[in-house]
This record gives C-alpha cells, sequence and structure tokens, in this order.
C-alpha cells in the first residue's frame, strides 16, 4: 500500500493531491489509506497540508532523494549486481 501512494506522489510530483483522489487512486478504504499515509508523514517521505475540510499529500523531495542517495550508496555492499534492476543499465559498476 505505501509503495503504491509512494509511486503515485511520484507521477504526480511535485503537485500534491487529496486523501480523496489517493483513495480512488488506489481503490482503497480512507481509513485504510489515513493510516499508511500517517507513517509515510512519520517518516518524513509525505507531507500535508488542510485546505478546508481537504488534506492534500505531496512527496517531500528533499528526504526522498537523500533516501535514493543512501540506497544507491550502502545497498550494494561492493555488489552493483545487487542494486541493479533487471535490464537497467550497468551506471553502479564504478561507483560500487
Amino acid at each position: 500500500m505505501r509503495i503504491g501512494v509512494f509511486r503515485y506522489l511520484v507521477k504526480v510530483a511535485p503537485e500534491a493531491v487529496s486523501a480523496g483522489e489517493l483513495a480512488q487512486h488506489l481503490s482503497v478504504a480512507s481509513n485504510t489509506l489515513s493510516f499508511h499515509l500517517k507513517e509515510l508523514h512519520h517518516a518524513s517521505i509525505v507531507t500535508s497540508r488542510r485546505e478546508g475540510r481537504s488534506i492534500f499529500y505531496s512527496l517531500q523531495m528533499q528526504h526522498v532523494n537523500a533516501l535514493m542517495q543512501f540506497l544507491y550508496e550502502d545497498c550494494c555492499q561492493g555488489k552493483p549486481e545487487l542494486c541493479q534492476p533487471a535490464g537497467a543499465p550497468d551506471c553502479c559498476q564504478n561507483e560500487c
């Protein structure tokens, strides 16, 4: 579920989307979505803002970029084949 939220927010970034739009897109109940959004917010992956009765969510790109940098630098542990998606160019070979 959380990866679905993340993927959708990446697609619409830097725009924010309402909780209702997220729930509809992911075909999930609002209370279930709320639980996952709360956890993503606590992890500083998403931010929220209230407009009237609606809450809009967007990615905190500086934190997402820091996470991606950490994964890029530390996930391989000298073994680039562990980090590389199937079919991806061999971009990690000299870095790890």
